[in-house]
Order: C-alpha cells, then structure tokens, then sequence
C-alpha cells in the first residue's frame, strides 16, 4: 500500500525514460525500480559529483538517469556482458551522453584495478552487479573514493528474503543471500563509512566515507545535561 502510494507521487517520465525502461522489459534486463533510481539521482543531485563510478551498466539506464540528474557529471560504467555493453553503447550514442559516459567492457574485479593504476577517484560509486562479489567490490573501490565520498549499494534485501529469516525462496538463491547478509553486516560495521540500508526498492545501502579526523568516532558519548 506504502508503495503504491509513493510510485503514484512520482512525476511523468520523459520519452526516452520509457523507451528505454520499455527495451529492458522486452530484454528481460533488470534496472532499478522507480522509487529506488529516483532515490538514487536524489543522492546525485544532493550531492553533485563530479565523477561517478557504476559497477554494472545493464543497457545504461541508470547511468542515464544519475547524468540527468547531475548533468554536470562525467561516469565511468564497467559492464562484462558483451550483448547488454552492445546495447548501452546504442543508448549512449542515441541519447549523446557519450561523451560523458565511459563505458569499459570487462570483469569489474580486473577493471577497478586498472582504475587504480589511472589513479582515478571518485565522489560517488554505484554497486549493481554480481551480488555475491558486492564486499569484494567495495573493497577494491575503498582507496578510489574520496573522503565524504558515497557508496550506494542496490538490492542489498533481495526481493525481501535477505531481511526475512521466514522466507521461502529457492534453493538456487541461497549462496547469494548469505553473501548479502554477510555484506551487509560487514558494511555496518566498516569503520571508514556510515552506512544506512533504506527499504526502497530492492534495498539500497548507503555509505558515506569518514574524513581521518572522524574514524574511530562513530558512536561518540553524550555528555549528560
């Protein structure tokens, strides 16, 4: 009910937001959900960074949509699918967001580690890839993101069933679940970020990387009044 109400708050999407949203349906690609990408390009706009990292591009959707929301940004989107890299390609180049968008083919792991070598950093990075790597991600990216740089994480509930000891679900899934528990406990209790997992959508994290003079004062006493 909560949610049907919100998603009819949202506003009317432009033509190409449809296109687009309408080419993952057809293609069975999944991409964000509307409460969560408009959760997301919330964060760029709050936030304007001016360089974004995403792991995982799909057909380029959210890429799209945090450059619509920050337009002044410029991304980088690392993608190991050759037929869905093909497509955001298209994407791109139809919407000529191209120039602002670099789209790198290969295996996130190998590829972050070549953004290392650039000596490339980031103010905010967008994990969407393979779940079951999601710590292995974040730890590759710590050193690219910049101090009160952010880290969101999508689906990190899983359809509910992360969050949901009761749920029955398929066995097919199970590995990754509990590697997205395992994550995300280990997020909450990273102690360089403040994180915060918000049930919209999929599950979002959100991780807001501590200046030197912060880490270790993370829950501070109250002194009594």
């Amino acid at each position: 009910m909560t949610e049907n109400y919100l998603n009819s708050l949202l506003p009317d999407e432009e033509d190409w937001v449809r296109q687009i949203e309408q080419q993952a349906r057809q293609r069975n690609v999944p991409i964000m959900e509307p409460l969560g990408i408009q959760f997301l390009m919330q964060i760029v706009r709050m936030h304007k960074p001016k360089k974004i990292l995403e792991i995982g591009t799909g057909i380029g959707y959210s890429a799209l949509r945090m450059l619509q929301a920050y337009p002044s940004a410029t991304i980088i989107t690392i993608e190991r699918d050759k037929a869905r890299r093909s497509i955001a390609l298209q994407n791109l180049q139809t919407y000529d967001r191209h120039h602002q968008i670099e789209l790198i083919y290969g295996d996130a792991l190998e590829q972050i580690k070549q953004l290392k070598d650039r000596q490339e950093t980031f103010q905010l990075v967008f994990i969407d890839a393979a779940k079951g790597q999601y710590q292995r991600f974040f730890e590759l990216i710590h050193p690219l993101v910049e101090k009160a740089g952010i880290v969101v994480s999508d689906n990190v509930l899983f359809r509910g069933y992360v969050a949901d000891e009761a749920s029955q679900y398929p066995s097919r899934y199970k590995n990754m679940i509990n590697k997205l528990k395992s994550y995300n406990e280990w997020l909450s209790r990273h102690p360089e970020y403040h994180t915060t997992i918000i049930p919209i959508g999929d599950g979002v994290a959100i991780s807001y990387k501590l200046s030197k003079q912060c880490i270790g004062m993370k829950g501070p006493e109250i002194d009594e009044f």
